[in-house]
């Protein structure tokens, strides 16, 4: 098993040093020259770049928050930067080819002809013998001032698209989620609890770079809502008690007449998940391990994350909800979408998750199509509804692209009103 991890680890970054040494080849060698200082800041970038990304990943476990902060703003960023860098030179290979048969601008000098006389071709030519077609001359190869040219245009038009995506997608996560509405109707959903709305947010992803600003951020919005229940459905953390406690401290404030409840996410248990259970409840936030509440028209449960199996810590969807009462409606808490099948077995209403980011970094959503059964949105499946948020923070770098943070509304509504 070690053997695998190392042999894993090194294919890693053996990938890594290859995607950074085509990035200094088209970015660096192909449009400076040798021994300017372009080349000389270039080659350092290529080198120090993958380091801070091996160490914003590896930080976590490997040094104490206050030092992973320095690793993960450069390490991080530059890792959505790579990503749409390389897409961007990936367009640029497939037209440099055409910019290089382009034909080139000349401005060659003309002689003026004294008045009267007119050019004629050369004599040779005149002379040709008849039936003879003269060959046209083949195309010459692109000019070394051409190709620098070309190059240029290429470095400059990647790294700028690159620049202004991961730009924009770090600015949607650092203002913070918006808010979305959504409506599900529900068979068994009594009248009287038609229109009752959870504020549905996961994915919080407190760390090295998202803290207390972040919690605040997503406390005020829930709050200016109004919600009659707010979920929080796993990964609040990425870090211990000790390391992020103050940064979650907001979560006090939270305020709705139902109450808020939260459930693990598999980043709780990398991080220590008991304590943070105890933490947040000690905050107000009422934790659902494998455990239901009744409210006034509907049931509420809630279940570990199935990372917690590998700590016998799991879910448990017999006692959350195998003595129920069927005919009233149940609402179950779960941070990943894969449990859905347990949640039909088990006769749910509704299933609330998180976990996919809605894939955070475009094209990551078609990576994520194929792990779990919904992306985000709601969808139905046989008399169970799940919907997935794409969450209110980052995991890693903080940029999403085509998936933009947001925390939900999902408004009850009883087909008996």
């Amino acid at each position: 098993m070690i053997v695998l991890v190392v042999l894993g680890a090194l294919l890693v970054l053996a990938l890594l040093a290859l995607v950074h040494w085509y990035l200094w080849r088209r970015l660096v060698r192909d449009v400076s020259a040798p021994g300017g200082p372009w080349r000389r800041t270039g080659t350092v970038l290529a080198v120090a770049l993958p380091v801070l990304s091996v160490g914003a990943l590896v930080g976590g476990r490997a040094f104490p928050i206050s030092v992973e902060r320095w690793f993960a703003w450069p390490g991080y960023l530059w890792l959505a930067v790579l990503l749409y860098l390389l897409l961007a030179l990936g367009v640029g290979e497939l037209l440099r080819p055409l910019l290089l048969r382009l034909p080139a601008r000349r401005s060659e000098p003309v002689t003026a002809e004294p008045a009267g006389v007119v050019a004629t071709a050369p004599e040779a030519a005149a002379e040709a013998p008849a039936g003879v077609i003269d060959e046209p001359s083949p195309r010459s190869a692109p000019s070394p001032e051409r190709r620098l040219f070309v190059a240029r245009a290429v470095a400059i038009g990647a790294s700028g698209a690159a620049a202004a995506v991961v730009g924009t997608g770090a600015y949607g996560v650092l203002r913070g989620p918006r808010l979305k509405q959504v409506t599900v109707p529900l068979a068994k959903l009594p009248a009287r609890a038609h229109g009752y709305r959870i504020a549905v947010v996961s994915d919080i992803h407190l760390g090295p770079i998202l803290g207390r600003a972040h919690t605040q951020r997503i406390v005020d919005t829930i709050n200016a809502a109004k919600p009659d229940l707010i979920t929080v459905v796993g990964d609040l953390v990425d870090g211990t008690v000790p390391d992020l406690g103050r940064d979650a401290e907001p979560l006090a404030q939270l305020r709705a007449r139902d109450g808020a409840y939260f459930v693990t996410g598999n980043h709780e248990y990398f991080s220590g998940a008991a304590p943070w259970v105890d933490f947040v409840r000690e905050l107000g936030v009422h934790p659902l391990q494998n455990a239901r509440v009744e409210l006034g028209g509907f049931d509420l449960a809630g279940v570990n994350d199935i990372a917690g199996e590998r700590e016998g810590d799991g879910p448990d969807f017999g006692k959350a909800l195998g003595d129920r009462d069927p005919a009233r409606t149940a609402v179950l808490l779960s941070h990943q979408p894969v449990t859905i099948h347990d949640a039909v077995r088990h006769g749910v209403d509704l299933q609330l998750s998180g976990h996919t980011h809605g894939g955070q970094l475009w094209p990551g959503n078609f990576i994520a199509e194929l792990a779990n059964p919904t992306v985000a949105g709601l969808e139905r499946y046989g008399d169970t509804q799940l919907y997935v948020t794409r969450g209110a923070g980052a995991w890693g770098p903080p940029v999403r692209v085509g998936a933009p943070s947001d925390i939900t509304i999902v408004t009850l509504a009883s087909l008996q009103a």
